[in-house]
């Protein structure tokens, strides 16, 4: 059955068997359902469910509830199924439930293979095919992914869905351009200039529309709304793409309305590969101008008459190559995608938040940790503090302090005076006042001392006292603030992530993400201080992203590199899945087309 399943997701949340809809049920029914759709074909553990559906408020018997909704699935989806019979579309595994359909019955799979059909038709030379294929891509979009679902699950999928929609929109507008057509591509961009209002590139291509339609002054106006825009919002100007083309429509530069003038951006296919990292198709070495990889076929057979359409348009832009806008200088980083280039020294560890603080290998529950200190506090007490050095040193092995150890050899020390002192005391003979001092000095310092030492040594004492806790839970809730605000500056401006370093530790900076780390462009030491990982995890996360590329989300990293929830849970904060940067070398056509790496 499942080969006649269709699913949306780019929109209200929907499916087909054959041309009759399904009814999924209730909410968390369908929240499951689209936890399963986002990894079709690859099982999903349960508890990765129940922290996706149920991210602030899981429920006490979260595999039971699973459970429930996925037998209700299991109804809807195989309607002819035995209720004894194990399920044939929706069956659980070792590993977590798996989702058997076809990855073409998904929309958003559709989509993206569509937008990567199109770069290969663009990458050889057939605008109008590669036109065609964006258009019956973004056909697929009927509204916002995952309305009515919340967590950090769907919104990262939403915001990657997003990105590539926007992308794909950016890349339908140049190819436009590129073909001619700016007079009637003008009402699309300002549409969606207002849908996107920091998206530069979008920008660019609206003030090249307008200035090409003979409409000088409206272009300079659209320069002094997006520049009035990022300086009133986040104190910054536009980009040198952006501020490169406006004076030279204030010069009336001739060339930007002759044959195919130089638009200052990056090549459509390399914008296309950022967004486009979790494809598998790559193409091959076909040379002619039909899709390279025959085994994802484009989603829609280009027109007849596009080929004769293509002859009567100017040559391809591929014979005036455009120079690159400036960038920062890190932006030429090399991913570590490409091996080959990954060549960069090792630097020291990260100045952020992302080093883990010096901590108990395995902390200890409250409770363990209570009667520890009370029990720690009765020794000295009992035994006059002739014990209180083992309690110390016991706290020192623990914690790997040589404070303590150091300590604990001093009351040692103390105790053996004390037993030396008792040991010697003549009965018979008064002590003088110096005597008698000296051994209530030494009783007092290893027995109230030592007992009070040991209540200090309570981290939750201590604290208390100290007013640490509330420092670190003001400096937590800072860089909490401070990492959504650099997460919304990229949702809102995404050329941020090299204007201001976002994610790269590693780099010289001035900008504060709150300790953001951006996994798929790190070098390997950045992901030694991500916290929670152990020596073998970090190693395993390095080698399969240089094998097997860049993660798209938290749950591909967990899936790929089996990572428990605690880990996952404290990693979710501080992660960053962007598409790996756009590399810039002497042989642009072996770094574009990369190795060919599985997904």
């Amino acid at each position: 059955m499942s080969g006649t399943l269709r699913f949306e997701i780019l929109g209200p949340q929907r499916a087909w068997y054959a041309d009759r809809e399904i009814d999924l049920g209730p909410g968390k029914q369908r929240a499951v359902l689209a936890v399963l759709l986002l990894s079709t074909g690859r099982p999903v553990a349960t508890g990765q469910i129940v922290e996706a559906v149920w991210p602030d408020d899981p429920p006490a018997n979260g595999p039971n509830v699973v459970q429930k909704y996925v037998a209700g699935l299991r109804r809807v989806l195989e309607p002819d199924r035995s209720p004894r019979t194990p399920g044939q579309v929706l069956s659980l595994t070792d590993a977590g439930y798996l989702l058997r359909v076809n990855p073409e019955a998904v929309d958003a799979v559709r989509f993206e293979r569509g937008v990567q059909a199109a770069r290969r038709w663009h990458e050889s030379g057939g605008t109008q095919q590669a036109l065609a294929e964006l258009a019956a891509a973004l056909d697929l979009w009927h509204g916002e992914p995952f309305t009515g679902f919340s967590g950090a699950v769907f919104e990262a999928a939403r915001h990657r869905l997003v990105e590539l929609r926007a992308v794909a929109l950016e890349t339908r507008a140049e190819l436009k351009l590129d073909s001619g057509r700016h007079r009637e591509l003008v009402g699309e961009l300002v549409e969606l200039v207002a849908e996107f209002p920091v998206r530069e590139r979008l920008r660019h291509q609206y003030m090249l529309a307008l200035y090409r339609s003979g409409r000088q002054a409206e272009a300079l106006a659209a320069y002094r709304d997006i520049d009035s825009l990022l300086r009133e919002e986040y104190g910054i100007g536009p980009g040198e793409a952006l501020r490169e083309l406006h004076g030279r429509i204030l010069r009336a530069d001739p060339t930007l309305t002759t044959g195919f003038p130089e638009t200052g951006w990056p090549a459509s296919a390399s914008a296309a590969r950022q967004a486009e990292n979790t494809v598998p198709a790559h193409p091959s070495a076909d040379s002619h101008p039909a899709p390279p990889n025959p085994t994802a076929p484009p989603s829609a057979p280009p027109p007849a008459q596009a080929v004769p359409a293509q002859a009567s348009t100017p040559p391809p832009q591929a014979s005036t190559p455009p120079p690159q806008a400036a960038v920062p200088p890190y932006a030429d980083l090399p991913s570590p995608l490409y091996p080959a280039l990954a060549d960069l020294p090792a630097g020291p560890p990260s100045p952020f938040a992302v080093d883990q603080p010096r901590r108990e290998r395995h902390p200890l529950p409250t409770w363990v940790s209570t009667t520890a200190t009370v029990a720690g506090t009765l020794l000295p007490l009992l035994s006059f503090g002739t014990g209180t050095w083992l309690v110390i040193l016991a706290y020192a092995v623990r914690r790997r302090s040589r404070r303590l150890g150091l300590a604990a050899v001093g009351y040692l020390l103390t105790a053996v005076l004390l037993v030396f002192m008792i040991a010697t005391d003549d009965l018979e003979k008064e002590d003088s006042a110096a005597e008698a001092f000296l051994g209530l000095g030494v009783i007092g310092l290893c027995w109230l001392v030592g007992a009070l030492h040991v209540v200090l040594l309570n981290r939750w004492v201590w604290g208390r006292i100290t007013g640490r806790p509330q420092m670190a839970q003001a400096r937590d809730e800072e860089h909490r603030l401070r990492r959504e605000q650099a997460r919304n500056l990229l949702h809102r401006y995404p050329s941020a992530r090299l204007e201001f370093a976002i994610g790269r530790p590693d780099l010289p900076r001035a900008f504060d993400d709150g300790g953001l780390v951006d996994i798929n462009a790190v070098p390997d030491h950045v992901l030694a201080t991500l916290p929670g990982l152990t020596d073998a995890q970090r190693r395993q996360v390095a080698m399969d992203r240089w094998v097997r590329g860049p993660y798209a989300s938290m749950e591909e990293l967990a899936a790929r590199c089996p990572l428990p929830l605690a880990v996952v849970d404290r990693l979710r904060g501080i992660l960053l899945f962007l598409p790996p940067p756009v590399l810039h070398t002497d042989t642009p056509a072996a770094v574009e087309a990369g190795p060919t790496v599985p997904r």
